[in-house]
C-alpha cells in the first residue's frame, strides 16, 4: 500500500469514528443575487498615474528613457536607443512621444507628464510656439496622442527632479 493510501485512509477512518454532532450544511443562498458585476476600475483620485521622460543626445549615440507610475507605485521603465542622429529636442520629443504610447497601450486614462525640457512642456501646452520645422511634426503627433486621454497634464521639472528617465535615456545611449 502506498503512503497516500495509508494517510488517506486513516483520515476516512478518524472522520467515521468521530462524526460531528451538530453539523450544518453550508448555505449559498446570496443575498445580492441581484447584482451581475463588481465594477473593479471605479475611478477616482487614485486612478492618475505619472509619466516622466528624458532625451539624451551625446558622442556614443542617442537614447531615450520614460518611466510610468501607477496609482500604486508600480514603476513601468522604458529605455530605448535611437538609430539616427538627431538634436536634443528631438530626443526629448521621442522620449515624450515614447512614454505617451506605452500609456495609450496600457490604455492608461489619467496622467501626470513631467519632463524637464522646458521646449517641450511649454509648446505642447501652447505657452511657446514651435518654430522649428523639425519640431512642428513631432509637436502635432503629441497633440493627437494627448486627445486619447481622458485627462493629461504637462508640468516642468528641474534636471535634478527628473533622475530616472534621465538614467534610463543615458543607459539607452551606452547600449
Amino acid at each position: 500500500m502506498t503512503r497516500k493510501a495509508v494517510k488517506g485512509n486513516v483520515i476516512a477512518d478518524l472522520l467515521a469514528e468521530n462524526p460531528i454532532q451538530d453539523y450544518e450544511a453550508l448555505d449559498f443562498e446570496f443575498p445580492d443575487e441581484h447584482i451581475n458585476e463588481v465594477d473593479c476600475e471605479e475611478e477616482g483620485p487614485a486612478d492618475v498615474w505619472e509619466m516622466y521622460f528624458d532625451g539624451a543626445v551625446n558622442l556614443s549615440g542617442n537614447g531615450i528613457g520614460a518611466v510610468l507610475i501607477s496609482p500604486d507605485g508600480k514603476h513601468f521603465p522604458i529605455a530605448v536607443k535611437l538609430r539616427f542622429d538627431c538634436t536634443n529636442n528631438v530626443a526629448e520629443y521621442e522620449a515624450c512621444v515614447m512614454g505617451l504610447q506605452a500609456a495609450i497601450e496600457m490604455k492608461i486614462r489619467k496622467l501626470e507628464v513631467y519632463g524637464d525640457s522646458a521646449l517641450i512642456i511649454y509648446q505642447v501646452k501652447g505657452e511657446w510656439q514651435t518654430k522649428d520645422p523639425k519640431l512642428i511634426p513631432y509637436q502635432k503627433y503629441l497633440l493627437e496622442l494627448i486627445e486619447k486621454f481622458q485627462e493629461i497634464s504637462f508640468t516642468h521639472l528641474s534636471r535634478d527632479k527628473n533622475q530616472f528617465a534621465d538614467a534610463l535615456a543615458t543607459l539607452a545611449v551606452m547600449a
